[in-house]
């Protein structure tokens, strides 16, 4: 079941998107804000976002450059604004579509088909990996792990993308964005600790690379 990200603050435009969305098969989460959507897209991954332009907080456009940065994902613009301008740019940072109000939702949902049918294969897993994000829990080699909060958080931004090097300072605002104080050893210090309870699964394997200067990656 594909799942879709909403992010619409018109609750009459947000209620008939979701509605037809579900009806067609597709898992919808609504957020009402940028930040909102944000602090979901961090917390479980996306197949594909639908993005008013004109929200109260951040516009689409900043949203979408921030959303991509988590994880590459189909993205189609909603707005009110059909000016070309706005079309260009949307186009520019890599929409793969453009909707202007009012729009009919059965068009709507057509346009959602062939964005996901333009998707390549699914990124590559991380092997051993199961990861629950709604109930918040990875298991390794079919164990459950016993994870504090910062370890959960680190190990599912790794997940998130297998075989792509983080940074600590990307790692840090995915992570540690409610503790600005952290410093860049705190994630040093949770790696190593991750290490060791995965080693207590497989003590022969070492799935999270050090990339020296770099950040961090897990093994694809």
């Amino acid at each position: 079941m594909p799942r879709i990200l909403l992010v619409e603050d018109e609750a009459a435009i947000a209620d008939a998107v979701a509605f037809a969305l579900r009806g067609d098969g597709h898992e919808v989460l609504h957020c009402l804000t940028g930040g909102e959507a944000l602090r979901a897209a961090r917390a479980q991954a996306f197949d594909l976002a639908l993005l008013d332009v004109g929200l109260p907080d951040l516009n689409g456009f900043a949203l979408c450059r921030e959303l991509r940065a988590l994880r590459a994902l189909p993205v189609i613009f909603l707005t009110a604004q059909s000016a070309e301008a706005d079309r260009l740019l949307g186009f520019d940072l890599g929409a793969d579509d453009y909707v202007a109000k009012p729009f009919s939702p059965r068009e709507l949902l057509a346009r959602v088909r062939v964005a996901l049918r333009r998707m390549p294969g699914a990124p590559a897993a991380a092997a051993g990996f199961e990861h629950d994000p709604e109930a918040r829990r990875i298991r390794y080699r079919g164990r459950l792990l016993d994870l504090t909060r910062y370890e959960y958080g680190l190990l599912a931004a790794l997940l998130a993308r297998p075989g792509a090097v983080l940074s600590r300072a990307q790692l840090m605002d995915r992570v540690w964005g409610d503790a600005p104080d952290s410093g860049d050893r705190t994630v040093d210090t949770h790696i190593k600790t991750l290490r060791a309870k995965l080693r207590e699964v497989d003590p022969a394997a070492d799935p999270i690379r050090t990339h020296r200067g770099l950040g961090y990656s897990l093994e694809p």
